[in-house]
């Protein structure tokens, strides 16, 4: 087996051509005829159809397609570089003999390679994908690549997560930039990892901690939670140009709302009601720039539905949404220093939520940006955490 002077990749012939990588329970190898039943269910899963362009309907016909392309791919100076994912039995646990496949797609020298991965369901919950992802990204390195680059359409949550977890960093969102099978294109998220970063997560993945209080529950925002998107009748320079959903726009607000949590800046809750829990708004805590960090600054957002008004909810969300953000880490909150919020100065209701959990007004503004391109009076407010 040697090496291909442009890539730095062995060739050979297939199976032999494909490296063994091994790392702990996961295992990287070529595939072969004994996978492709395996190989049709992955193909055929709900979630794998949904983010990927595999083709459908999918068969064993279809399988040993693939495996050729599989064979070619390593023998091709512009293939992709396919691996069959083996997960190997441990401290009880059942190993999956195919568990799923991940490429690289090697470039011209200089050039950045790229990587894809999809998971047999079966396999799903055990870090077999990070674990083949590390794998192959060591290898990569190891070969020449000067960066990898991962892509996903937005709102793949899966797949950023395993990417999310090897240390990729997030660069954004590029519209209308990968395949989707319904749409025909998709925006997409894009993030790179270098050789010399290490492949763990940059920023915590935050995830909204259960608050019951008061007569309220502050827990995740879920799919069904439509009634927060509750046609209102807020003055529009009340409200952040894009902070309050409408029935429109419910599910791309959701998004936005996980995107933000993904990648560190943000924990929102749903504000439900403890017996029933009918959902009535949102509360946040959030960051413009960067992540959320522990000794940090941060914002405080709220927002009730219309009919939800006139029984201090948005007062009682607001003080346990702060209480738990100025509480320290060890305690079990997010360990910040200082909370701040933004307010209309005529927005008398804010205004008196914001009074009332302890914030105080430390600058006022005569003519702030407001929605619609607007210029408005506004107060800025301040609290604490207990020295």
């Amino acid at each position: 087996m040697n090496d291909d002077p442009q890539h730095g990749v062995p060739t050979g012939s297939f199976p032999e051509v494909v490296p063994v990588l091994t790392d702990g329970p996961v295992r990287l190898r070529a595939m072969s005829e004994e996978d492709l039943p395996a190989l049709v269910e992955q193909s055929n899963d709900p979630d794998t159809v949904e983010w990927t362009s595999v083709p459908q309907p999918y068969d064993l016909g279809s399988a040993r397609e693939f495996l050729a392309a599989h064979a070619s791919g390593w023998s091709d100076p512009d293939g992709t570089l396919h691996w069959a994912i083996e997960l190997l039995p441990r401290d009880g646990a059942p190993g999956y003999p195919f568990a799923g496949i991940i490429d690289l797609r090697p470039r011209a020298k200089g050039e950045a390679w790229q990587t894809g991965f999809v998971l047999h369901p079966a396999a799903r919950g055990r870090g077999a994908m990070s674990g083949a992802l590390r794998l192959a990204a060591r290898w990569a390195f190891d070969h020449g690549a000067p960066s990898l680059y991962w892509w996903a359409a937005r709102g793949n949550f899966a797949s950023w997560r395993v990417a999310h977890a090897c240390g990729f960093t997030h660069h954004g969102t590029l519209p209308s930039r990968v395949h989707h099978r319904d749409l025909g294109s998709s925006d997409a998220w894009v993030a790179s990892l270098l050789p010399d970063q290490a492949m763990m997560p940059r920023r915590a993945w935050v995830e909204p901690t259960l608050i019951e209080a008061e007569g309220l529950r502050l827990r995740p925002i879920r799919d069904d939670d439509r009634a927060v998107a509750e046609p209102h009748d807020h003055p529009a320079h009340h409200m952040p140009a894009h902070g309050i959903p409408s029935p429109q726009t419910f599910q791309d607000w959701l998004l936005r709302r996980r995107e933000g949590m993904s990648l560190g800046r943000s924990v929102n809750w749903c504000i439900a009601d403890a017996t029933s829990d009918d959902p009535l708004g949102e509360v946040l805590v959030f960051v413009r720039d960067g992540s959320l960090v522990e000794g940090g600054t941060a914002e405080l957002g709220y927002a009730l539905r219309p009919s939800a008004r006139g029984r201090g909810v948005a007062g009682r969300a607001a003080r346990l949404a702060t209480e738990h953000a100025l509480r320290p880490v060890a305690e079990g909150g997010l360990g910040l220093r200082r909370l701040v919020a933004e307010t209309a100065a005529d927005n008398e209701a804010s205004n008196a939520v914001l009074a009332g959990v302890g914030f105080t007004v430390w600058g006022r503004e005569s003519a702030a940006d407001a929605p619609g391109g607007s210029a408005r009076p506004a107060l800025h407010w301040e609290r604490l955490a207990a020295q």
